[in-house]
């Protein structure tokens, strides 16, 4: 019976993670534009894609792979255990990692792309361990900044709190962690936040608690694009999704692409 609950909660915990070019002849001023918007980027910081609860590094080779294409040096941060122990000891970890891509890069600042757990590591590292001095912009795909009734469902599986899953239990709404997290000013710093959800995530619930308050840009997809369907995972594979990340990244306006693939 304990091995059958151990493999479903490690089922529920993977299902966290795993939900143009046009040929032609440019003209002058064309090209003059594509070589401004070609050295902006490669001016730009470097990104870390920040990955959720038990999410391995190729789940986020799709959105990294959209990030270097469009010129981002992009490297893909796995939480440790798979984000499964404390989320405080995580974001220590992830600041050091943070450290070591500023080192290699040369660059003083980076830019976050962060899914599910990811996002609440990121805001902790940025909060509480002093990121707001090396990060530019904060993302977040699907994060659930205010908790979520899905991470209490293992209780109604007769599975008790979590089956003494820490980073599940954080975040249930009302916790302890969330409740310090979330005390005072969501977005600390100088740093860009941006949000990103979708009405059918269906791993964060309410929805609404995948945004923050304080000056943060709160993005629903289906505010802009009704008729577009994505879900916890679709967040980081998704083409409309990845349309909002890079204008983000830009500190552009919000102008989804609709029909991006």
């Amino acid at each position: 019976m304990l091995l059958r609950k151990t493999a479903l909660v490690l089922a529920l915990a993977t299902a966290a993670v795993l939900a143009t070019t046009t040929a032609a002849t440019a003209a002058p001023v064309a090209t003059a534009t594509a070589t401004v918007a070609t050295a902006t980027v490669a001016a730009a910081n470097p990104v870390i894609v920040v990955g959720g609860l038990s999410g391995v590094a190729v789940a986020y080779e799709p959105i990294a792979a959209r990030l270097r294409g469009d010129g981002y040096r992009t490297f893909i941060y796995q939480l440790p255990n798979l984000g499964l122990g404390d989320i405080p000891t995580s974001a220590r970890a992830f600041a050091s990692y943070v450290e070591q891509v500023r080192a290699s890069t040369g660059a003083s600042t980076v830019d976050l792309v962060a899914h599910s757990e990811g996002g609440l590591v990121s805001r902790y590292y940025l909060k509480r361990l002093g990121g707001t001095a090396t990060i530019g912009r904060y993302v977040s795909l699907g994060t659930p900044q205010y908790g979520t009734y899905v991470a209490n469902i293992v209780a109604f599986l007769g599975l008790g709190s979590c089956a003494g899953i820490v980073a599940c239990q954080q975040m249930t709404i009302g916790s302890a962690f969330l409740t310090d997290l979330n005390a005072g000013d969501d977005t600390p710093g100088g740093v860009r936040y941006t949000t990103i959800r979708t009405l059918q995530d269906e791993l964060v619930r309410p929805t609404g608690n995948a945004a923050v308050n304080d000056g943060a840009t709160n993005v629903l997809i289906q505010a802009y694009c009704p008729l577009r369907v994505v879900g916890h995972l679709g967040l980081v594979l998704d083409g409309t999704a990845y349309t909002i990340v890079r204008g983000a990244l830009v500190d552009g306006p919000v102008r989804p692409n609709c029909l991006a693939l």
